[in-house]
């Protein structure tokens, strides 16, 4: 599946982009109040991709078209556990 690889590979950016914020924050080397709005943003992110990626899964096993999986908003994904 081309597409859960596309979606891993984001997912993967974005892991890498969180480990830089979360090392510049801790150093303090960053201004803390944007990058720490950027790193909300980016776990937000993470999750709806996350999301996206179960959906696609879960039709797939269960017969679907994974292709009708559709990105749904932070609200109501967040705070999901994997």
């Amino acid at each position: 599946m081309e597409q859960d690889q596309q979606i891993l590979n984001r997912i993967t950016e974005m892991v890498e982009d969180e480990r830089r914020l979360r090392e510049a924050l801790a150093s303090g080397g960053t201004d803390t109040s944007t990058e720490q709005q950027r790193l909300g943003r980016l776990e937000q992110e993470l999750d709806r991709c996350w999301d996206l990626l179960r959906q696609r899964r879960a039709k797939a096993e269960f017969g679907g078209n994974p292709d009708d999986a559709e990105v749904r908003p932070s609200s109501q994904v967040e705070g999901y556990q994997g």
